[in-house]
């Protein structure tokens, strides 16, 4: 697998826990150890961008998360749409 940034990563967790999900879902979903999903949990909840559900053991993806997601989508469409194929910008 190849090499995912922290935007990528946290989007990878915020659809994953899109609707509701266990730890255990996010992590399969997500392909990410259990170590890794902790530390971005606690993050993504800190920034208000997961909720935790303490009863259901359940994350949601909050309001805030999906605007998250939806930029990452927008700024991934944006570099890939306009990069040159061997990645390098060309000046003339």
């Amino acid at each position: 697998m190849k090499y995912r940034s922290r935007t990528e990563l946290a989007s990878n967790i915020l659809e994953a826990a899109n609707g509701g999900a266990t730890k255990t879902k996010i992590m399969y979903k997500a392909f990410l150890s259990y170590a890794q999903l902790k530390e971005y949990l606690a993050m993504l909840t800190q920034n208000g961008l997961v909720a935790h559900d303490v009863e259901g053991e359940k994350y949601r993806t909050t309001s805030n998360g999906i605007k998250f997601i939806e930029s990452t989508r927008e700024l991934n469409g944006l570099l890939t749409a306009g990069a040159p194929e061997d990645g390098l910008t060309r000046h003339v």
